[in-house]
């Protein structure tokens, strides 16, 4: 997996328009470049150019972008990358340089099939050390740790540090099962991944659209206490809680109602409401989903067309 990781090295350039201070002048705005670096995964090749998936807070703001290869020979060189595509919510970015020659690239793994305590590994750049290989296991799947609304990370014990956002977390088929992409300041052996379910979805779009489009339904939702449970009737606590439903949105249009509890969509259990966020994020504006709610006691089968997510 060696030669498929790559340090990444972005350049921001900024200007200032502070012309002087107190009774000294700089002769103008001054200019100013802020440095940024990270690791990047090299996941395939596209007309002889090859296609690199790393954080878009390695890339975000960049004016220039370097990638550092390893070529067959070993000799490692640098190339000028273009972004193809970034994903500011789940903190994917995809770029491409164009290569002398073919390299290998890593495969995306299943991360909905690894179990807590499968042992992983993460290769990256931390602090400029090139291609540092660290070993641990997964620790925990499904965290949630308050960076975006699409939380949902692998969190593992091998060593992750600054300069490993970007590079892999692998299996011990030497598959992509996570991104890595945070941690814990303050903490030892607590570092996140983005898991390859979520990341392959987004990175093939990046690929066709050169942007992510998200599903919508206009409502604001709620965890499901034991004591809301309680109240709505509800045999366990569990589903998401429509708080409110916006008018002539996807969901009023669909009949959703205020107090529904959304309990599955598509077929797929909904726990909480993070979890029918990424649900509903997860399908193509336009198409259609068949939701099961709580409502008046009982369970009721509605169909939505979503709209789309829309940021701005």
């Amino acid at each position: 997996a060696m030669p498929t990781v790559v340090a990444i090295t972005s350049t921001a350039v900024y200007q200032s328009n502070n012309y002087g201070y107190g009774w000294f002048f700089r002769g103008g705005p001054q200019t100013y470049e802020v440095p940024s670096s990270g690791s990047g995964i090299i996941v395939g090749e596209n007309d002889k150019e090859l296609l690199i998936v790393t954080n878009n807070h390695v890339v975000a703001g960049a004016d220039t972008v370097l990638v550092n290869l390893q070529g067959s020979t070993g000799k490692e060189h640098s190339l000028k990358a273009q972004v193809i595509g970034t994903d500011e919510e789940t903190d994917i970015a995809l770029l491409k340089v164009k290569a002398d020659a073919p390299l290998p690239f890593l495969n995306f793994g299943n991360s909905d099939k690894m179990e807590v305590g499968e042992w992983v590994l993460a290769i990256g750049n931390p602090f400029g050390l090139g291609h540092t290989v660290t070993a641990g296991i997964l620790s925990a799947k499904g965290r949630n740790i308050q960076s975006g609304p699409f939380d949902n990370f692998l969190q593992t014990d091998a060593s992750i540090n600054p300069g490993n956002s970007g590079g892999p977390l692998i299996n011990m088929e030497g598959k992509v099962i996570g991104i890595n992409t945070a941690i814990i300041a303050s903490g030892q052996g607590i570092g996140f991944a983005i898991p390859s379910s979520m990341a392959e979805r987004i990175v093939n779009q990046l690929k066709q659209d050169k942007k992510v489009s998200r599903g919508w339904i206009g409502v604001t939702i709620q965890d499901v206490d034991e004591n809301t449970a309680k109240a709505l009737g509800l045999p366990e606590a569990t589903g998401a809680l429509i708080g409110s439903v916006m008018p002539d949105e996807p969901a009023a249009k669909g009949g959703m109602k205020d107090g529904d509890v959304v309990l599955e969509v598509n077929g797929q259990k909904i726990d909480d409401s993070s979890a029918l966020l990424r649900a509903i994020a997860t399908e193509a504006p336009g198409s259609k989903v068949n939701m099961v709610v709580w409502r008046d006691g009982e369970r009721k089968n509605i169909t939505v067309q979503l709209g789309e997510r829309n940021l701005k």
